[in-house]
């Protein structure tokens, strides 16, 4: 990433971050077989698509007035430490078959959302302070994205269970 970013194109570029894990949660929707797995990619795709339509309109603000209007980026997922807190009181529901389809639709998405991480992470060390602000949040949210999405993968692939993630607090955050 160069270091003279613009601010404006950390935006688009972020965005485009987004648009990407976003479609990777749309395309585990329709092809996860469990309405559970579903919920929560449902869950995660929705707040994708929140984090699109909050950037968009930074870029907008930006565009217009040279000047962006930190608004609080809220999210229904808990923070990474609570859900690695949380992970042992999980009720469990025990998956009967085959988890392929469910451990490959997570390792899609656990890599998407690494991928966005680490554009916030470099974004958050190479933009001036008054910059930063407004993907240090991202940083956040997507870090606990991660940890749901791992808490998932190892869940099926450790124990074989499918864990409900909307067992989890989702007004947190």
């Amino acid at each position: 990433m160069n270091n003279q970013i613009s601010l404006e194109e950390a935006i688009k570029t972020a965005i485009e971050y987004e648009k990407k894990v976003r479609d990777v949660y749309i395309n585990a929707i329709k092809n996860v077989p469990e309405d559970i797995g579903k919920k929560i990619f449902k869950v995660l795709a929705d707040e994708e698509q929140h984090h699109i339509d909050y950037l968009n309109r930074r870029l907008e603000e930006f565009q217009k007035d040279g000047k962006i209007q930190f608004e609080v980026l809220k999210t229904v997922i808990p923070s990474k430490t609570q859900i690695e807190n949380d992970i042992h009181n999980i009720e469990t529901k025990v998956k009967i078959g085959d988890n392929r389809v469910e451990e490959e639709l997570l390792r899609q998405a656990f890599e998407a959302e690494l991928e966005t991480k680490t554009y916030y992470e470099n974004l958050v060390n190479k933009l001036k302070d008054d910059e930063k602000a407004l993907f240090s949040r991202f940083l956040e949210i997507e870090e606990a994205h991660g940890a749901i999405v791992q808490a998932e993968i190892d869940s099926i692939t450790k124990m074989g269970f499918w864990f409900d993630i909307m067992e989890f607090d989702l007004e947190a955050g």
